[in-house]
């Protein structure tokens, strides 16, 4: 018969580095604003599914769109700004 243990170490031993560093928190922070935009159009679009969808629900899902082109456009204006802030000599 053979004993059984947990491997309970064996998947926990490597949790200290398995936490995001600074930089990548930062990278989430600046994201943040793309990401909220992306769910409220998931909740616009999960709206208009759960009945047949009206005016609202296509104002709704429209207005959506445009707040996540927004911040999509300005996340890549501020990675393209941060890009070029080098300088080309």
């Amino acid at each position: 018969m053979s004993p059984i243990v947990t491997v309970q170490e064996a998947v926990t031993a490597f949790a200290d580095f398995m936490e995001p560093t600074d930089a990548e928190l930062d990278a989430i922070d600046l994201e943040m604003p793309a990401i909220l935009a992306d769910v409220d159009l998931l909740d616009a679009q999960i709206i208009a599914l759960n009945h047949t969808p009206n005016e609202l629900d296509s104002r709704r899902t429209r207005r959506a769109f445009g707040r996540v082109l927004i911040a999509r456009r300005e996340l890549a204006n501020r990675a393209a700004a941060t890009d070029t802030a080098g300088g080309a000599a």
